[in-house]
């Protein structure tokens, strides 16, 4: 299809003029309401074609109403991996976007939308409507599809597709089908049905000079700029501060932001640029701001705040030099390790990178961790900040929810949402739900929702009870996400019921009261809730909680945040206690009811090694793999030495499984002693392991040969040197003392330590399989099959990562 044109209208045949697109395209994003297996037929060769040259292919289908066929998102996964395909959940909630985009690095692009989803009917011989524009022609548009695109591609609704989630949808899938025949009918009743999407807010007042009074750090902040001043110091580039909610992350980084010339903010929602430039300005009146995103591209100014949807698209992040910035700062660090955030942060080399975040966990597959090169700087829990006056108290009413949760069908990572909103939207319900507000609220009120549905039904209930109430999300008409905000600050509204608009990035600090009616899924989204409410305001005391507990999946998790447990500390007996410590200035009452259920709970809480088993599947689940033995430990939600202590080693927990192929069986059964060997030889420092890696890095076909001390002197000194937290964690003392410059003196130094400590204590420990003798340090292996040598070099492998992750992780954290 020629880019010359400016529109045209496409009624037939619409597959020819996406092949063309496809043929010459850098950047191909498409996204249906639902794929079948013909579409995916048709365009696949064309597709795989494209990824081959090297362009960027995205697609994005969802499952509303179970029309996507398993076998076209099967056929879709095995076009080429590069092919990066996501599911959207609608959750009941129509999804029917019909949108082909081809991007040109030349500024050249094509925008089709219209009727025809990805199926060979629609896109050869059907009669639809399809309406193609040249981004030339309106460039702003074509930039505004792009972002709104990348936008939902990693929206949180979305699955990446994979051989687990696949399974997952096909199960359901299947129940759907046989429960209704007809269901071909309801693909023309869904294609007649509207979205009515919510604009983002046009961010054109941007550009008004506007005067700002300077401010000055506030005692959180201090903490945090002298901890980021001894990073600097110790010549760390890249650094990870985790402070609670309502504790001025933005304006941490902009008080930060004055030691660089130019800065790069880049954050995942156009409302938190904003505010961050707003915030810029007030600590750096001086210097100048741009905002880079679908709408605006103003690259040049002194701090640029960035959209990830915008950057994430490869012509856009290439247009700036790897060394433009000085200074780039990560929004809400947590989803730094989705591909998007990763692109931007390879592409880019500043001075240093600065992520900032209230919830460190991995959400997003994986190790945020190792992103700041496991250097965080700042940490302050939300706990800390309540009982040193940053942050207001908190009264918490466990309220008892009657519903039974367990005749509700779990879908892997939530419940079924037709079955849960049959039991929500009752009268009972809702009735059970406005006496407890009634009796505990204070003025101001977010309440967080299951769905959709369940918002608009509780806000008409309230509003029939005479309260000024508004359902908030994004089909809401009849007001703006920003004039609701400010109608809930001034009290003009007294509760705003909502999905999942306020988890981040908004900011309200008059909300003193948090109503919570869905069960609690992820311990990280309400972290981040609760932080909603914490925040100082004039006038303000404390936080009312008012939180809804019935027998719902991990009820008793959401207690871990009260209770301010380290992840890694399995065995406090605070974490059996059914109320956990707080501050004094704190409460937290619950409902005899609630506390029964909680204790019930924990006498029925699964036996060890199946809740091993079943947080392992989860996350085997989420992944569509078995998980690395170091993804185990940052994305699990067991802790994973749980797995070596129960199991002898995390490969034995495999074999206990029933998860490894009978050639894996033997391997393990021959080896079960030099595995656990491996997993449990003690490490006070890293050098065993360093050794170990060493031979590993020689090959699976010589990893197990002899190796002398001399040999690997610069891999050992390189490896402890190369990132400052290794060096200053385990060598920096009186054995290693000027050892940090390489020259003949260290080489034989390090060989002298080599021999003295890793080849000679780990040969000496009892039961150890290493050998060190006349100056070789060998294994007691020996391994003839060389299918059984390569599975075992694997293996070891991710033992050896582990380890060393592992040791620096804690010793970063002592």
């Amino acid at each position: 299809m020629s880019t010359k044109l400016n529109v045209k209208l496409i009624t037939d045949n619409l597959a020819d003029e996406l092949i063309a697109g496809i043929q010459h395209a850098s950047g191909i994003y498409i996204m249906t309401s639902f794929i079948m297996h013909s579409g995916v037929k048709l365009l696949a060769p064309h597709l795989k074609q494209a990824v081959e040259r090297g362009a960027e292919v995205r697609m994005l289908a969802g499952d509303y109403l179970y029309i996507t066929q398993p076998e076209g998102l099967r056929a879709l996964c095995e076009i080429d991996h590069r092919v990066e395909a996501r599911l959207w959940q609608s959750r009941g909630t129509s999804f029917h976007p019909k949108v082909y985009l081809f991007d040109h690095d030349n500024g050249e692009g094509l925008l089709i939308v219209g009727s025809s989803n990805f199926s060979f009917t629609a896109l050869k011989t059907g009669y639809e409507w399809n309406l193609a524009m040249n981004a030339q022609a309106e460039p702003d548009t074509f930039q505004s599809a792009l972002d709104k695109f990348m936008q939902s591609f990693y929206h949180e609704t979305t699955l990446p597709v994979n051989t687990d989630s696949i399974a997952s949808y096909e199960e359901e899938y299947k129940k759907i089908h046989q429960k209704n025949p007809e269901l071909i009918r309801r693909i023309t009743d869904m294609e007649e049905a509207e979205i009515r999407v919510r604009m983002v807010e046009d961010l054109s007042e941007h550009t008004d000079e506007q005067l700002f009074t300077p401010i000055e750090p506030r005692p959180a902040q201090i903490a945090a700029l002298e901890a980021l001043e001894g990073t600097l110091e110790e010549q760390y580039d890249k650094a990870m501060v985790v402070m609670a909610t309502g504790l001025g992350k933005t304006y941490l980084a902009g008080f930060f932001s004055r030691r660089f010339r130019r800065v790069l903010f880049v954050a995942h929602r156009e409302e938190i640029l904003s505010q961050a430039r707003k915030s810029f300005q007030q600590i750096m009146p001086d210097r100048t701001y741009g905002i880079y995103n679908g709408q605006f591209k103003e690259g040049d100014a002194d701090c640029v705040f960035a959209s990830i949807y915008t950057l994430g698209m490869r012509k856009h992040r290439e247009g700036f030099e790897p060394d433009a910035f000085d200074l780039i700062i990560v929004d809400e660090f947590h989803h730094a390790a989705a591909p998007s955030y990763l692109s931007v942060i390879q592409h880019l080399h500043p001075k240093f990178l600065l992520g900032i975040t209230a919830t460190p966990d991995r959400l997003d597959g994986k190790d945020v961790y190792a992103l700041c090169d496991g250097n965080v700087a700042y940490q302050i829990h939300f706990i800390e900040a309540i009982r040193r006056g940053w942050l207001v108290p908190f009264q918490y009413y466990g309220v008892y929810d009657h519903t039974d949760y367990s005749k509700i069908h779990w879908l892997g990572t939530k419940y079924d949402d037709e079955q849960l909103a049959a039991v929500q939207l009752q009268e009972e319900q809702a009735e059970k739900i406005y006496t407890a507000w009634v009796r505990h609220k204070q003025t101001r009120t977010i309440g967080f929702c299951s769905s959709i549905r369940q918002a608009d039904f509780l806000a008409k209930y309230f509003r029939d009870k005479g309260m000024k109430v508004l359902s908030l999300h994004s089909r809401t008409v009849q007001m703006s996400r920003e004039e609701a905000i400010r109608q809930l600050g001034v009290g003009e509204l007294e509760i705003v019921f909502t999905v999942d608009l306020f988890n981040e990035g908004t900011d309200i600090p008059q909300v003193d009261t948090l109503l919570f009616v869905r069960p609690t899924e992820s311990l990280t989204v309400f972290t981040q809730q609760v932080g909603r409410g914490l925040r100082l305001a004039e006038g303000k005391t404390h936080c009312v909680i008012i939180d809804l507990i019935g027998n719902y999946r991990n009820a008793d998790v959401k207690f871990q945040l009260f209770a301010e447990l380290e992840a890694e500390d399995s065995t406090r007996k605070k974490q059996d206690a059914i109320i956990p410590e707080v501050p004094e200035s704190c409460e937290i009452q619950l409902e005899t009811q609630v506390i029964d259920l909680l204790q019930e709970l924990s006498r029925k809480r699964m036996p060890h090694r199946e809740k091993l088993h079943r947080d392992f599947l989860d996350l085997k689940q989420e992944l569509g793999r078995i998980p690395t033995y170091l993804e185990l430990h940052l994305l699990g939600r067991s802790i994973s030495k749980a797995y070596r202590n129960e199991f002898g080693s995390y490969v034995g927990f495999l074999y206990w499984a029933e998860l490894l192929s009978e050639q894996e069986k033997e391997t393990y059964v021959h080896h079960e002693a030099w595995l656990r060997n491996v997993e449990r030889t003690v490490m006070t420092k890293s050098y065993k392991m360093v050794v170990l890696l060493y031979m590993l890095e020689r090959g699976e076909e010589h990893w197990m040969d002899p190796v002398k001390p001399e040999d690997m002197a610069l891999f050992f000194h390189t490896y402890l040197t190369k990132k400052e937290y290794r060096r200053q964690k385990d060598f920096a003392d009186k054995e290693s003392t000027g050892l940090w410059e390489w020259n003949a003196l260290t080489e034989r130094k390090v060989v002298q330590l080599i021999s003295n400590m890793p080849m000679t204590k780990w040969s000496a420990a009892k039961g150890s399989m290493m050998r060190f003798e006349e100056g070789v340090f060998t294994l007691a292996l020996k391994v003839e099959d060389a299918d059984e040598r390569a599975i075992l070099y694997q293996w070891t492998k991710e033992i050896c990562l582990y380890r060393l992750h592992v040791h620096f992780e804690r010793k970063l954290k002592e």
